[in-house]
């Protein structure tokens, strides 16, 4: 059985309320990609991808092990030998804002400037 849960709900559902926001981050191909990550009170762990989708998973590990095998890293555990091939530095790394999640769809992605060598 997969760990990871129907990423729909009803509209009668009630969400627990968010206990923890993580945000997580790659980049493939000079792309700047975020995802977010937070853990509902309920335990259940949800996925804000850089598609705009929920995804729904049954616990907190089983959503850090997703993203891992997405090849995201957590913010907070980077430092900057993490991300020099990147080209931008720790410090510059802000994830994205927003009122709303379809505020930060536009946000989760963008493209690096190759630094010039």
């Amino acid at each position: 059985m997969s760990d990871r849960m129907d990423d729909t709900m009803d509209d009668g559902d009630e969400r627990s309320p968010v206990a923890t926001t993580e945000w997580w981050v790659t980049c493939p191909a000079k792309m700047l990609v975020w995802a977010r990550l937070q853990v509902l009170e309920s335990g259940v762990a949800e996925v804000f991808d850089c598609d705009g989708q929920v995804l729904v998973y049954d616990g907190e590990d089983s959503a850090r092990a997703a993203l891992m095998d997405a090849e995201f890293r957590a913010l907070d555990g980077l430092d900057d030998d993490d991300v020099e091939s990147w080209g931008p530095l720790l410090e510059d790394l802000i994830p994205p804002e927003g009122d709303d999640d379809a505020e930060l769809v536009p946000q989760m992605m963008r493209a690096l400037e190759v630094p010039e060598r």
